[in-house]
């Protein structure tokens, strides 16, 4: 049974769970609680993540359905099952339907990596710097049926240096994604932000239409 004074959630995931173990290393001290992983890749490492700190994990494998439809339906059961207050996206590989998006409406946090609405979807890195971006960053938003498309909650912008590829800039940005995540995941866990229609809304008040733009203030 869910303790009441938790915020529990469940993470979904397909690859290394980088963002899962920074949850993971901020729940031990904030007032969410992991109840389950659960990953449509078999072979994820994140789920070595969770099972390395005793949190349930399960595998639904998509390729196990003739449809988007059928994964979706066995995914949200799953979780209904579970029954948690929200559910987290961290590095999530599958893009999930309307029924699914509209069942958990409020409940699904994203985390994509561009300030969005700049370069949704993938390979943004290497948009950025074909981009000629001077800043990039990553955000976090609330999931609706609009890919990379609901209400903005917070950003974090990173300087694209001269000198930057694809994969030193993807560094960068993820140091922050580790920093943002647990930050908003708490938030909701506080009960200070929910979505209300097409924004987001933290200490009662509507977020602009790019969040809270959250510095970063690197440790002395």
């Amino acid at each position: 049974m869910n303790h009441p004074s938790y915020c529990h959630i469940v993470v979904l995931i397909s690859g290394s769970g980088s963002n899962l173990q920074a949850l993971i290393d901020a729940s031990t001290t904030a007032n969410f609680k992991i109840s389950a992983v659960i990953s449509n890749n078999q072979e994820a490492y994140g789920l070595q993540r969770a099972e390395k700190n005793n949190i349930p994990v399960q595998v639904i494998d998509h390729r196990s359905f003739e449809t988007r439809e059928d994964f979706d339906l066995i995914l949200r059961k799953t979780i209904d099952e579970i029954n948690p207050n929200l559910i987290v996206l961290a590095g999530f590989m599958r893009i999930l339907g309307s029924n699914f998006v509209n069942h958990f409406s409020g409940r699904i946090l994203n985390i994509h990596p561009s300030l969005l609405p700049k370069y949704p979807g993938i390979n943004t890195h290497q948009r950025a710097l074909d981009g000629g971006e001077q800043e990039h960053g990553v955000t976090v938003h609330f999931v609706t049926e609009a890919l990379d498309g609901g209400p903005i909650i917070a950003q974090m912008k990173v300087p694209v240096l001269e000198e930057d590829t694809p994969d030193i800039l993807a560094a960068r940005v993820l140091n922050r994604e580790h920093i943002i995540y647990p930050k908003t995941v708490a938030w909701f866990g506080a009960g200070r932000l929910r979505m209300e229609g097409t924004r987001a809304i933290l200490d009662g008040e509507p977020l602009p239409p790019t969040g809270v733009q959250i510095k970063y203030e690197p440790i002395p």
